[in-house]
């Protein structure tokens, strides 16, 4: 049989196929490392393992750190009214008003943090040797309100300080702005939002009787008291009359003094 020199698609003799001759190695599918790529290709990947993206797909963007935790408090969504706003409020009226009530109840129904310090409760932290007043005004009884004051007044910076509104009640009398108003606003600061609770006489005589120890005063001081605070019309705070209303809807109408106070201090 007659066998080619060619035959067979250039297989060699005794039926082997011929070497095959070497070839470059090749190279990776965007080059040898430090290379430029190809035309048309995007650059190396930075990282082993990385593919870069498709053709007119959005650059990769690598997610932002994880903070560390610090142990601060996240804020709950802002107030509807006063707009989740670090506050300092400061809540006058005189004896039976419901101050305390109120501004309790203010307090822990706004969706963010927020204090409420008593400046009664503070002043009675004083176990031994506590002046009371009703047992006559004098100036050891001058002197702790004063602590009480200053006392209620750190309290309150620190609060705002760490992100935490606040709201104090006292009853501040218009005829004594040095040791009242003034007094409270270098304590606190000078953002103090003083807002005034004041109902009618009958409602606040009404209110004192219900009370009982040291806060019950009598019904000639009762009237005293009322009848300075009277004082504070006309001089621009804003003066909620509570007569009529209930705990919750006085403290609603504070919100919504709160509010307008903010609003005006904004514009």
């Amino acid at each position: 049989m007659h066998q080619g020199t060619g035959g067979g698609a250039g297989w060699g003799q005794a039926g082997h196929p011929p070497p095959t001759p070497p070839q470059p190695p090749i190279p990776p599918a965007h080059g040898w490392p430090g290379s430029p790529p190809p035309p048309g290709l995007p650059p190396h990947p930075a990282h082993p393992g990385q593919h870069p993206p498709a053709p007119g797909a959005p650059p990769h963007v690598p997610p932002p750190p994880v903070p560390e935790a610090t142990g601060h408090i996240p804020l709950p969504p802002a107030a509807p009214r006063t707009g989740g706003a670090v506050l300092a409020v400061l809540l006058i009226g005189p004896a039976g008003a419901g101050k305390t009530t109120v501004a309790r109840h203010w307090a822990s129904t706004r969706p963010v943090p927020t204090a409420h310090v008593s400046l009664d409760d503070v002043r009675e932290w004083v176990c031994s040797g506590f002046a009371d007043p009703q047992a006559g005004w004098n100036e050891h009884s001058e002197a702790q309100y004063r602590l009480a004051r200053r006392t209620c007044g750190f309290a309150a910076r620190n609060y705002l300080a760490n992100g935490i509104s606040c709201i104090l009640d006292d009853a501040v009398f218009p005829d004594r702005p040095v040791v009242g108003l003034g007094g409270w606003k270098r304590h606190v600061g000078p953002a103090l939002l003083p807002v005034v609770l004041l109902p009618g006489l009958e409602i606040v005589l009404e209110r004192n009787a219900a009370r009982s120890g040291n806060r019950r005063l009598s019904d000639e001081e009762v009237a005293r008291i009322h009848g300075r605070m009277a004082g504070w019309y006309g001089s621009g705070l804003p003066i909620i009359d509570n007569s009529h209303l209930d705990v919750e809807g006085t403290a609603r109408a504070l919100d919504e003094a709160l509010a307008r106070a903010l609003a005006q201090a904004g514009s």
